[in-house]
């Protein structure tokens, strides 16, 4: 194997692991906008414990598609730790998800942030034209 090849691995080297596990949580939708050092012991804990990345990337994605709610609903509330995926890491673990299933999550997730957050220029959002009311 190329040394540099592997030095660019993120299951190279722990710090590199739990580096990427960070990028993927903090991409994801409600979740803290800084991780603490509680999250970094944990993606520490599923690299010494040889959890493959995939596996991580796929929980985290299946769990935020779970946590997805209709229109109008009552949101959850916010994601406060990388430990809420443990459950989810366990789960894939016993059972794997197929070759290609985390391309289709990344892809419905994204899908679904698209929908709840538009930057359709071509349907620019109303503008109230005045602050004063008709009804006077």
């Amino acid at each position: 194997m190329n040394s540099a090849a592997s030095l660019l691995d993120p299951a190279s080297s722990p710090v590199s692991y739990v580096i990427a596990v960070l990028n993927l949580y903090g991409e994801l939708p409600d979740t803290p906008p800084r991780t603490t050092p509680h999250d970094q012991r944990q993606a520490r804990s599923w690299f010494d414990r040889g959890v493959p990345l995939s596996v991580v990337e796929a929980a985290l994605l299946l769990a935020s598609l779970r946590r997805m709610r209709p229109p109008g609903a009552t949101p959850l509330p916010r994601i406060r730790s990388l430990a809420y995926f443990q459950p989810v890491i366990e789960e894939l673990l016993e059972n794997p998800v197929p070759e290609g299933y985390v391309q289709y999550l990344r892809i419905k997730l994204r899908n679904i942030l698209d929908k709840a957050n538009p930057l359709d220029k071509a349907n620019p959002a109303h503008v109230q034209n005045s602050t004063f009311s008709r009804d006077r």
